[in-house]
């Protein structure tokens, strides 16, 4: 699917120069996920195998980098709805949405950054919505999951569990995230109750 994403800044189209530009943005990505938002960039550049400054001929900056990485992380998680049209609709939101959970589970150094209002980050959280929402919807209209719910309440559930510090680490996250997916395919009580209160409210 195609997003309508800012990527800063453009990557290079020369295949020698894509390919710094690429290894940079692996090893930021594990840089800062191993030693948060503040990884020098020097240390950046040697696990790319390049200078810093082909570091800086690239990203201007750290936040520059920064947001480079998260866009294309979000990007990825975007694009993978492509690979559900096969599934069943409760079985395509699963997936997607526990991919979602390790997408925010992996991204702990980023959740200070998230949590601006920057254009970028506006623009990634209304592309995760875009992609996550339909199907939301594909599996409400097949009577697969509870109709009182929005895509914001789910990924909102979802985002506060994988920030979550558990002893059990990943594995103990996993199962936890399954428990609320397992509670939104239950239907309220009051069956739509909620959403009816909102709409006559």
């Amino acid at each position: 699917m195609t997003l309508p994403l800012p990527v800063p800044p453009n990557p290079p189209l020369r295949a020698d120069a894509r390919r710094n530009y690429d290894a940079l943005l692996d090893a930021a990505r594990e840089a800062f996920g191993e030693l948060g938002s503040k990884a020098p960039l020097e240390e950046i550049a040697r696990r790319a195998g390049v200078g810093v400054g082909t570091l800086y001929r690239n990203f201007r900056d750290r936040q520059v980098l920064f947001d480079a990485v998260y866009v294309h992380e979000v990007q990825v998680l975007c694009a993978s709805v492509a690979d559900l049209g096969g599934l069943g609709s409760w079985q395509a939101l699963e997936k997607w949405l526990r991919g979602f959970v390790v997408f925010i589970t992996n991204k702990r150094a980023f959740a200070e950054e998230m949590a601006r209002e920057s254009p970028i980050v506006l623009a990634c959280r209304g592309a995760i919505y875009a992609a996550g929402g339909p199907l939301l919807r594909r599996a409400r209209e097949a009577g697969a999951v509870r109709g009182d719910v929005t895509v914001d309440d789910v990924l909102r559930l979802l985002t506060g569990i994988a920030l979550l510090e558990f002893p059990g680490g990943g594995g103990q996250i996993d199962f936890v995230a399954g428990v609320a997916l397992d509670g939104l395919r239950y239907p309220p009580a009051l069956g739509g109750a909620r959403r009816a209160e909102e709409d006559s409210g």
